[in-house]
């Protein structure tokens, strides 16, 4: 073990390529979603440590873009969709004052990717989605920290964020990750036995695959633990999100897939574990709170004061773990698959979960269904581009075949429904 290539993320080194007085320079993608907002309630907490230049955002929540942009005074403003622009230009004229000069905008499908090389010491990447691929690979290639918070970044492009990243140059934010990175602080890579990655169960948690059967979106979106966005929920529910999580495991820090284990933990208490060869165990445990991760991510090598709340002792509380039910839930035996299979193979996985989300959210898929019709996507899938050969364009062209396949099952699923509703009618 000792002798395989160095892990993207090591708690022990430290990627540092600015250094300056004062607060650290930080540019936010994603910035009006869940990471984003959390992440600016930290700095606005810790003036003194951070400072944010850049904001980028998709674009549908221009007058909250507008109000971050002058509460953090930030040089640049992105947003995705060109047509928001006016709207943007209205929204930030409004909240600063006469004179004032407003930041510069940029705009379009490369406008994030654009921010994400600009002058900062570290690019928090918030984005939801494979789209968040060339903005991680621009903050690598210009030099910056990157606390990774976009996990498909990494999934679908792993062999191309491998080829790039410094060593320590990606802190992960990942509250699994995050907790896997503080629990390796504690010994050698030699060290280490396992990964035990904690799951919440989601709110499905302890239901056969049968009882499964009639789970709507509603039921699917009631998250008992997390506040997230609906495709995140979704995944969580499926157990899809944990299956990400093992493949981008095994791609931080360099351990075999059979020495990552998933286990649940409905509390959402333990976020994730480190066996050692010695047997013991050391786990990362807070109240469920993303501000710590995101803490982590922004400010290491050192820990930010009062991050996010800590465990009140004086209460009584039960950690439970239970192990995982792969009938029920296959999407983490599936992501196993995809993930020893590399190369585009998990872009297409990626891809296809994502049409299928929004085909279930939209009525036109069954709850079971998502896991059928992406496990058809993947066995479908040509032998997978690999190697160094591999290219943005190669990723792009799989997410692009995905999409497209798992839409025509779902379309043939759906009339196929239709069909057998209107024979019993």
């Amino acid at each position: 073990m000792s002798d395989s290539p160095a892990p993207l993320a090591d708690p022990h080194l430290v990627f540092d390529p600015v250094v300056a007085d004062g607060p650290r320079d930080i540019v936010i993608l994603g910035s009006t979603g869940s990471i984003g907002t959390q992440a600016i309630d930290l700095v606005l907490r810790n003036p003194d440590r951070f400072r944010v230049t850049g904001l980028s955002a998709a674009g549908g929540r221009v007058g909250l873009l507008a109000e971050q942009a002058r509460q953090l005074r930030v040089r640049t403003v992105a947003v995705a969709r060109e047509d928001v622009v006016p709207a943007l230009w209205e929204a930030l004229s409004a909240q600063y004052g006469a004179g004032e000069p407003l930041p510069e905008i940029l705009a379009g499908p490369d406008a994030a990717t654009q921010l994400a090389a600009s002058d900062c010491h570290t690019v928090l990447n918030g984005i939801t989605g494979s789209i968040g691929l060339a903005p991680t690979l621009a903050a690598l290639e210009a030099g910056r920290t990157l606390a990774l918070a976009n996990k498909e970044s990494l999934i679908v492009g792993g062999p191309l964020v491998k080829a790039l990243a410094k060593p320590g140059q990606i802190i992960p934010v990942d509250s699994e990750h995050a907790a896997l990175f503080q629990a390796l602080a504690a010994g050698t890579r030699a060290d280490v036995r396992k990964l035990v990655v904690t799951a919440s169960g989601g709110p499905f948690r302890g239901r056969t695959k049968a009882e499964l059967a009639k789970v709507t979106p509603e039921d699917a979106l009631a998250h008992p633990t997390w506040a997230m966005g609906p495709v995140i929920t979704i995944n969580s529910s499926t157990l899809v999100n944990k299956g990400l999580e093992v493949i981008e495991a095994h791609l931080l820090y360099d351990i075999p897939f059979d020495r990552i284990e998933v286990v649940v933990h409905p509390q959402s208490y333990v976020h994730s574990m480190v066996e050692f060869t010695d047997g013991s165990t050391l786990a990362q445990a807070t109240p469920p709170d993303m501000r710590g991760p995101i803490a982590i991510g922004l400010g290491w090598p050192e820990r930010v004061p009062d991050a996010a709340p800590a465990f009140d002792w004086t209460k009584a509380s039960s950690w439970e773990f239970f192990p995982l039910d792969e009938e029920a839930f296959p999407a983490v035996g599936l992501a196993r698959h995809v993930g020893e299979l590399a190369g585009t193979a998990p872009a297409v996985f990626n891809a296809a979960n994502e049409e299928c989300v929004d085909a279930f959210l939209n009525g036109a898929l069954p709850y079971l269904g998502i896991m059928e019709t992406v496990t058809q996507v993947v066995a479908e899938h040509a032998t997978p581009r690999t190697g160094t050969s591999l290219t943005v364009a190669d990723v792009l062209d799989a997410e692009t075949w995905a999409r497209a396949r798992a839409r025509e099952l779902t379309a043939k699923a759906t009339q196929a429904t239709r069909t057998t509703a209107e024979a019993r009618a």
